[in-house]
This record gives structure tokens, sequence and C-alpha cells, in this order.
């Protein structure tokens, strides 16, 4: 959902091409390598797309805080919460 609702984000302000570029940094995939060609893909600096994957992921970041801060009883489940789940998606526990 919260992917989703990025991307229409990215989309409704004409920037539906950076964001299906960038979204396979969100996870901290050590892009490093790549930075280069697609800042050229991109028609951006290099710095640039560093910052706009800086921004992506705190973007995602305060969405899936969010999210799972509607799916807890507590407020303070959400850090355990967050935990767990980018343990399952990270194929953890």
């Amino acid at each position: 959902q919260v992917l989703g609702r990025m991307r229409e984000d990215y989309a409704r302000v004409g920037k539906a091409r950076l964001f299906e570029a960038l979204q396979d940094f969100l996870w901290g995939t050590d892009g490093s390598a790549s930075y280069p060609t697609l800042a050229q893909d991109l028609a951006m600096t290099e710095g640039a797309l560093r910052v706009a994957v800086h921004r992506l992921r705190e973007h995602y970041r305060d969405r899936l805080r969010a999210e799972v801060a509607h799916t807890v009883s507590d407020p303070g489940e959400v850090d355990a919460e967050l935990r767990h789940l980018i343990g399952v998606i990270a194929g953890g526990t």
C-alpha cells in the first residue's frame, strides 16, 4: 500500500519515471556502481540522484511508520512491529 501511494504521489507531480528508477534503492541496496549510469539516464548529476534516493527513503520510512501505526493498538508497539516487518521483508524471521 505504501509503495502504491508513493508511486501515485510521484506520478501526480510528474516524477513517475524517477520513482520507478529509484524504488530499487529503498532497502539500502548498494547501487553505488549504478549511480553514475542512472544519473546520466535521468539527466541528473550523481549528487542530485543521491539526494533523490535519500528523500525517497525518508518519504518511504515516514509513510511506512504511519501505516504501521494504524495497525497496532499501542503507539509504543510501532518500532517493534517495524523491526519484525523489516525482518520478514529482508528474509529474516
